[in-house]
Formats: structure tokens, C-alpha cells, sequence
């Protein structure tokens, strides 16, 4: 007789979470107030700006690289792929993955090493203390007003045309150490289908703590991150069946990244 999965760890560290899958767990209180609106630089060319984002990058490939791996028993799976597969993504490349850490995007540039990715970011990010952070690692604020997301979507009109890559978290809240795949919201497929580029999804799963880290994590799960092969948009299909089509594709790749057997996510792909 076969024997059963035992499925992925889970870790047990007494965190409620909200009902609703898209609901911020992470609410830092805002420091300034921002007006994202029509004159906001979202795609800000000043010199101190780049200046500025080439000392976080530089910190980031530097001493973050060595810290992360450290600090959260980063293992990283699955990198092959981006190499294998590196003609696709002459025109630019967008990445996906679970959203669960607070360093979850420093654990994604060390996955596709030593480059930029420029990935949206909600208003309140910009009004907390980690404001310059955020943007100078290419954060993109969205903005609330409709008139304004012209200038939003023009931003990254010009950094496709520039063929940079994006990260997007689908499932749009962070929930620290959170084990099954939430649903995922249909922006990031549709940028993805509006400028046909490949999606590489990423997959946030768990170890139990070993060795020294049963001393210093304090019960906190080690870190695997595994890497997907490339889904493509299907272009041939009408763009609201296309844009569905790769969320499913998408959110059940991520799954199965995850260790998550089929049938047992208890979330459904569909997060709008």
C-alpha cells in the first residue's frame, strides 16, 4: 500500500490571520502624507534618486546576499531555470511568488541574481519610514485617484521598453509564515499579457529549524524558495480569457512549488 502524503511543514507560531486573504497583516503607522496623484514622479530620473537606488542595490548584493541566508536558512531551488531559459527573456521577465516574509522581495533579487526589478507598491508604503527604501529598490507607488494611474501605467511602459524586469506579490498582503497559496488579484497577468512577457513563478515554502537555528530562531521556520519554468500569455485568446487563464496557470504552479498537494489548497486562484 502506497503511503500517504505527509504534505510541507507547517509552522505553528500562534499567528491569527485575518479572514480575508488580502487583508494587511503588516500596518506600519504613516509618517507623512504623499499625494500620489497626477504630478507624482513615479518613475523618478533625478540623479540623487539613482544615486540613491544604486547605494541599495550595491547594499543589497553585497551584504544583504550574505545576511539572508544567515538569518533565515535561505535555501534557494531551482535557479537553473532563469539560465536555461535566459532568450526568453531578452525583452524583460516578470516574477511572482507567495507573499510571506518581511525580506521575501531580498530573497527574490538573490534569486535572480545581480538584477533590478521594479515591482508596484501600495500609497501607505511610501508614507512609512521605509519610504526611500521602497523606492530606491523600485518600488512603484499606485495610485488611488483614476486620473492618475495613466501616469502609473506609463511608468512601466517605459521601463518594458527599457526591457526591465517586475516583481509582483499576486496575492497583495504580506502574511508572515503563511502556508497555503492565497488567491492571487489579475494585476500582475494582465501587465504580463498587455506586454507579453514571460511570468517565472517563485514558491515561498518552510523547513522546521536544525542544528543552531533551534537555539536562535525561537521556533521560526528555515526558508525554501523554489523556482518555476516560464509561463507564457497566451496571446491567441481574448485578453480577459488569457489574463484568467495564466492566473490559474499560474496560482496552481505555485502550489505545487509550495509541496502543497493537489486538492488541498484550500484557496482558489481567483483573489478579485
Amino acid at each position: 500500500m502506497k503511503e500517504a502524503s505527509k504534505g510541507p511543514y507547517v509552522p505553528q507560531l500562534g499567528i491569527t490571520y485575518p479572514e480575508k486573504p488580502d487583508t494587511h497583516m503588516n500596518n506600519k503607522p504613516p509618517e507623512i502624507e504623499v499625494n500620489v496623484g497626477t504630478t507624482y514622479p513615479y518613475l523618478d530620473e533625478s540623479w540623487r534618486h539613482r544615486l540613491w537606488s544604486t547605494f541599495i542595490y550595491s547594499t543589497i548584493w553585497t551584504l544583504v546576499f550574505v545576511v539572508c541566508p544567515i538569518r533565515h536558512g535561505l535555501r534557494i531551488e531551482g535557479r537553473h531555470i532563469l539560465k536555461k531559459n535566459k532568450d526568453l527573456f531578452k525583452n524583460g521577465a516578470m516574477t511572482i511568488s507567495n507573499h510571506v516574509l518581511r525580506w521575501d522581495f531580498l530573497c527574490i533579487l538573490q534569486a535572480v541574481r545581480y538584477r533590478r526589478l521594479y515591482f508596484p507598491t501600495t500609497k501607505e508604503m511610501i508614507c512609512t519610514s521605509d519610504r526611500h527604501v521602497t523606492r530606491g529598490a523600485g518600488g512603484i507607488p499606485i495610485p488611488s485617484d483614476i486620473h492618475a494611474m495613466k501616469y502609473f501605467n506609463l511608468a512601466f511602459d517605459s521601463l518594458h521598453e527599457q526591457k526591465k524586469w517586475f516583481h509582483i506579490f499576486p496575492e497583495a498582503s504580506s502574511w508572515f509564515f503563511y502556508q497555503p497559496i492565497r488567491p492571487f488579484k489579475k494585476g500582475a497577468f494582465t501587465m504580463a499579457y498587455k506586454y507579453n512577457i514571460p511570468v517565472i513563478p517563485m514558491a515561498f515554502s518552510y523547513r522546521p529549524p536544525t542544528g543552531i537555528y533551534r537555539f536562535f530562531k525561537k521556533g521560526h521556520p528555515l526558508i525554501t524558495l523554489r523556482l518555476g519554468e516560464p509561463l507564457l500569455p497566451d496571446q491567441s485568446r481574448p485578453r480577459k480569457e488569457a489574463v484568467n487563464f495564466l492566473r490559474e496557470q499560474c496560482h496552481k504552479r505555485i502550489v505545487e512549488l509550495a509541496g502543497i498537494p493537489e486538492g488541498e489548497n484550500p484557496w482558489h486562484c481567483d483573489g478579485d
